[in-house]
């Protein structure tokens, strides 16, 4: 099959969206497939890949990590998108990559899929403290709902993620298939580099946390778990890996709660021979986050062999596993800590879940069989789609006054929708008139 890919996300910026593709990409390809992605620019260094075609993109105020595609750039690929007769566009990202794909999928009849990837309910809030948590998450339901609803099939990278969108009445064909982890993943690494390079003793006990630094993520859950656990574990060091919006906030809290000196945050590491090495090097794998889709670190961390303590909650419910590889902490402190203690206190029972973790992850949770998931998927949706009006343009004035259109920005809601985008994102200076008229 021939595949094109629509993200405003990819690599440079590490976060699992550019894993999960990059991730897919590999395995399709490994399989006899073709993938084309397009996603956004982020400096001149951007590393040239025949695979990728890069459009120009503008920041994003308040996460200077991100970029967002230039709409009325990418639209201008159309004409080779149409030469280029690909089978399937697969969505990645809500934002301007999506309603590409929507006018790709009205224009050339093509099918389209989209992976929700990011729980936005528990997301937006912290993004927009001055609107009502009441409010954006209605706002981040409604925006969902009429997204998904206006593709063709929707995948889901776990069943927890899957029952939260049907409970937003969103009855698009969907399928539940997890980003899974290629071969080199399980090669193990060794933790004595990691811990030479960043000078931290042999015998002194890390919990790690690795993944972008933001609120969502709940590191501040694990900041206080870790003053607790310092009572009884008084030289264990906490290593965050990662950026992000709240790298400043967690120095300031780790001041304030005394542990400054047991915390260290070392930032982006690479990730075919740095990461790995972090993983190795840890005692335990830490991780609070409840507002995961998936939580793909989980099973990094588990590939090294490293024990995990977690929150099962979303999508890190449709990972662990209690003794397999990992104990499940309860959502408190106090409960937290002592699961991290019982692990780095007993030698006998971390060696036992790390061994544990490596046959979990190693066994069911392959890249291979998740990528051949997704080929069965698009050939399903291929099936069983009903070819469309071509004269219908998602785009076209005529559909200004078309109250239930779930299409693009042709009805009024749609037009309040990406009105909202602008308000979130107010340097994206391109207009309504920019998008109809592309």
């Amino acid at each position: 099959m021939k595949i094109l890919f629509l993200s405003d996300v990819y690599f440079p910026r590490i976060n699992g969206v550019s894993t999960s593709i990059r991730t897919f990409r590999s395995e399709l390809k490994k399989l006899g497939h073709s993938v084309h992605l397009i996603a956004p620019t982020y400096n001149k260094n951007d590393e040239k890949e025949e695979w990728i075609t890069r459009v120009p993109s503008r920041k994003i105020y308040f996460d200077p990590e991100d970029r967002l595609i230039k709409y009325s750039h990418a639209v201008k690929l159309i004409p080779w998108i149409k030469k280029e007769s690909f089978d399937v566009v697969h969505i990645h990202t809500p934002f301007f990559a999506h309603y590409l794909g929507l006018k790709i999928k009205k224009e050339l009849n093509i099918a389209c899929v989209e992976t929700y990837h990011t729980f936005f309910e528990d997301y937006l809030h912290h993004y927009l403290p001055w609107i009502p948590e009441s409010i954006s998450r209605y706002y981040a339901q409604w925006i969902s709902k009429r997204q998904c609803n206006a593709v063709d099939a929707i995948v889901s990278p776990s069943m927890p993620m899957l029952d939260v969108l049907r409970d937003y009445r969103i009855n698009t064909k969907a399928e539940v298939i997890p980003t899974g982890l290629e071969e080199h993943y399980y090669k193990q690494a060794k933790g004595k580099d990691f811990r030479k390079d960043n000078n931290i003793p042999d015998k002194q006990k890390i919990i790690l946390f690795v993944g972008r630094v933001a609120h969502e993520k709940n590191i501040v859950f694990l900041l206080k778990m870790h003053r607790a656990l310092l009572k009884v574990q008084p030289e264990t060091l906490l290593v965050v890996t990662g950026e992000g919006p709240a790298e400043n906030d967690i120095k300031l809290l780790s001041r304030k709660l005394g542990i400054e000196n047991n915390i260290r945050q070392i930032g982006y590491l690479d990730q075919n021979q740095q990461l790995p090495s972090c993983y190795a090097a840890a005692d335990v794998f830490v991780f609070a986050s409840k507002s995961e889709t998936q939580g793909i670190v989980l099973l990094e961390a588990m590939a090294q062999s490293t024990p995990v303590v977690a929150i099962s909650e979303l999508g890190t419910a449709s990972i662990l596993r209690e003794g397999v590889g990992s104990l499940i902490a309860e959502d408190n402190i106090e409960d937290f800590a002592n699961k991290v203690n019982k692990i780095l206190s007993n030698k006998v029972l971390s060696k036992e879940l790390g061994k544990k973790a490596f046959n979990y992850a190693f066994e069911s949770w392959s890249a291979k069989k998740q990528a051949e998931k997704l080929i069965k998927f698009y050939k399903k949706i291929n099936k069983v789609r009903k070819p469309k009006d071509l004269k219908s343009n998602l785009f076209s004035q005529n559909n200004n006054n078309d109250q239930n259109s779930t299409g693009g920005y042709g009805s009024y809601k749609n037009v309040i929708g990406f009105r909202l985008i602008r308000a979130i994102i107010p340097n994206t200076a391109y207009t309504i008139n920019d998008m109809n008229n592309s």
